[in-house]
């Protein structure tokens, strides 16, 4: 495969990871700066970038994120094998809310000679294999949650024995509104982001865009992709 090709056919994947890349050197380095003028202000040493880089404050701003947009994934993905939205094109069409047949998800018997080998063979792997995008978005989030857990707590401690107030442990700021806060702020933008955008692509359309009915197809149209 020329480079050429393999740039054409992956280049949704390369514009996004590069996106991803500018914007997390972005957030450290503008990160890096308003957090070296706050320690100024308050008569502390300014840090280095690298030093930045492995502190609770860059990492809990990182994966605060990170749980939230894989959670976001995780629900809808789970949610649209049951639910059902007349008219949009992110949902599956009214009469087919389920797990669908095996005939229809092409496993077991019914899987083509060119289907992946453990949606051939059946069993326990064909199972594993038939939830393996909820399982991997799953992972991703509760770690990255815990991940935002153990460093928003590390900053916690830090501003307590700043202030000379007592410390707590990881279960206790598990109970801290300074922890629910910081969750919550992330997950309500997720839920409205995608609930809201479920709802636009029933009447608004983007000419080209599988995440959007051909232009033409009625309102009521639901589960159709251009």
């Amino acid at each position: 495969m020329s480079l050429r090709r393999a740039l054409r056919e992956n280049s949704l994947s390369i514009f996004f990871g590069l996106l991803f890349l500018g914007a997390v050197v972005g957030q450290a380095i503008a990160g890096h700066i308003a957090y070296n003028q706050d320690q100024i202000t308050h008569g502390e040493p300014a840090i280095s970038l690298a030093r930045y880089l492995t502190s609770s404050d860059f990492g809990q701003a990182v994966m605060e994120n990170w749980q939230s947009e894989y959670l976001q994934f995780m629900l809808f993905m789970l949610a649209t094998v049951w639910l059902v939205q007349r008219g949009s094109s992110e949902s599956k069409e009214l009469e087919k809310p389920g797990l669908e047949s095996d005939q229809a998800q092409k496993i077991g018997r019914h899987a083509l000679r060119s289907s992946p080998k453990w949606a051939r063979t059946g069993g326990i792997r064909t199972t594993i294999y038939s939830n393996s995008l909820l399982i991997l978005m799953t992972v991703i989030f509760l770690g990255s949650w815990f991940g935002q857990s153990v460093t928003g707590w590390t900053k916690f401690n830090e501003e307590q024995r700043a202030h000379h107030e007592s410390t707590v442990s990881w279960v206790g700021y598990i109970g801290e509104a300074d922890f629910w806060q910081d969750t919550l702020q992330n997950w309500q933008s997720e839920f409205l982001a995608i609930g809201s955008f479920s709802v636009f692509v029933i009447f608004l359309r983007q000419r080209g865009s599988p995440e959007s009915k051909p232009v033409g197809m009625p309102h009521d149209a639901t589960g159709v992709e251009s």
